[in-house]
């Protein structure tokens, strides 16, 4: 745990007892703060109870006792509109924060040295920072991997000199972090997210954009237009601002060609590693994945041949582009953490004889801008809430099955990928959706794929 020191002291308002407001609760209490902490639901306020957490009715507060209001990240600060307790903090002119702003405190209070590589995105966090995170202990170093990708912040070992924090950061995080301000800031890419949380793409790009502004060094992918025209906004000419690429040559970063990989320095570019074979970095979006955490490790000065190496050993994250079992020459493929269309192009674009699960809850996007993907497509199952909407989305252009649920689609993708003359047929779940109308998370969701796929005696990979 990181003692949270800054309000040793000072009295703290905080909401959300979900995993990261247990943990910033502990950490603040550890540190010295007097916490008032409170959430709306019952099942929450009981747990925070059984852990430990004292619990203060925060709707009969007297707010101008309280130096600030911690916010856990899943509460709304604005949109679609503002949490009461977020307008019980303004009225009494306390500033609000989460538990990344207080992790930003902390390192610049203490004298240690501990460089913090923070990684926003829309698509392909979690990979990058759990690749970046296996490289670095490969080569050796001591690190910390957290931040949305599962561990709170706070919880993560205490600061120590040579320390290495790997964070993933939501919008909804930086959102609360206005003094975050890491060594190394990586911005993956953006799609339209959350639009519901922040009200436009312009609130939602602002946000992204804050973390590689404030950051010493910044990497960023430009493989879509509104990240390109932010490395160009920040690039000062300095070498501050490295570019990463899966399709195009930089003149300073990194870029794929091929299954390989390139670093460029002054225009001139190397190869580095070539990913071919390793089944766990499969497909353009890995491949931006791959380009991004090599800039980053090369930022921090580790060797290339380490790198190299280290890429080899890579085991993947499950739920992104999981292969999860074969059936004679048929693959099966989990990748529901593909919650929009964005992500299910990545996965799309991977293969060129696909049998489609997809569908779930929808989101705004829809699978519209997936059109140029149709022709991989050999047919698709639609599942979930989605189905009609994008029944009406493929028309003719795809053949496809209303299937409903997602084991009676696997079971019609089973049948007709057997009989696929094709070398590779894949069974992809690829959902462009989230999955509360059917499965708590897109964790359940994976989980219940895998378990289907091995009834089906395939052979697990």
């Amino acid at each position: 745990m990181i003692e949270v020191t800054t309000f040793a002291g000072r009295k703290v308002a905080l909401f959300g007892l979900g995993g990261s407001g247990l943990a910033t609760a502990r950490a603040l209490l550890a540190g010295g703060a007097e916490v008032a902490a409170w959430d709306d639901a019952k099942r929450s306020r009981e747990r925070a109870t059984v852990e430990g957490i004292a619990l203060t009715d925060l709707t009969q507060a007297d707010w101008s006792d309280f130096d600030a209001l911690v916010l856990a990240p899943g509460v709304p600060l604005t949109h679609p509109e503002p949490h009461w307790t977020v307008q019980a903090a303004k009225d009494a002119g306390i500033e609000i924060i989460g538990d990344l702003e207080l992790f930003s405190r902390e390192r610049r209070t203490r004298p240690v040295d501990c460089p913090l590589i923070a990684v926003t995105g829309t698509n392909g966090k979690s990979t990058t920072v759990t690749l970046i995170t296996h490289l670095l202990r490969h080569a050796d170093y001591d690190v910390q991997l957290g931040g949305n990708i599962g561990t709170p912040v706070l919880a993560l070992e205490p600061l120590s000199p040579g320390r290495i924090y790997v964070v993933e950061c939501s919008s909804f995080q930086i959102d609360l972090a206005p003094g975050l301000a890491p060594d190394i800031g990586l911005l993956m890419n953006l799609a339209p997210d959350h639009l519901d949380r922040h009200g436009s793409m312009d609130n939602y790009v602002a946000i992204k954009t804050r973390l590689v502004a404030a950051a010493r060094a910044a990497v960023i992918g430009v493989d879509d237009d509104l990240s390109a025209a932010i490395a160009d906004q920040l690039d000062d000419g300095l070498g501050r601002v490295r570019r990463v690429s899966a399709f195009y040559q930089v003149d300073e970063g990194v870029f794929a060609e091929g299954s390989a990989l390139y670093e460029a320095e002054g225009g001139k570019a190397h190869k580095v590693v070539d990913l071919a074979g390793i089944d766990t970095l499969r497909g353009a979006h890995n491949a931006q994945n791959a380009a991004a955490a090599l800039a980053v490790l090369r930022k921090l000065g580790v060797a290339e041949d380490k790198i190299a190496s280290g890429f080899a050993s890579f085991p993947g994250l499950p739920h992104r582009m999981e292969i999860v079992g074969r059936r004679g020459k048929v693959l099966f493929v989990n990748d529901s953490k593909a919650t929009n269309a964005d992500a299910a192009q990545r996965a799309l674009g991977s293969f060129s004889r696909i049998y489609w699960i997809v569908g779930g809850k929808p989101k705004t996007d829809g699978i519209d801008a997936l059109g140029p993907w149709f022709s991989r497509i050999a047919h698709a199952y639609l599942i979930g809430e989605a189905a009609d909407r994008f029944a009406a989305t493929l028309g003719d252009a795809v053949p496809f099955t209303m299937s409903g649920t997602l084991e009676a689609a696997l079971a019609e993708a089973v049948r007709a990928a057997d009989a696929d003359p094709d070398e590779e047929p894949v069974v992809l779940l690829s959902p462009a959706c989230a999955s509360y109308d059917q499965y708590a998370n897109f964790e359940q969701r994976g989980d219940a794929f895998r378990a289907a796929v091995r009834a089906f005696e395939t052979v697990v990979a």
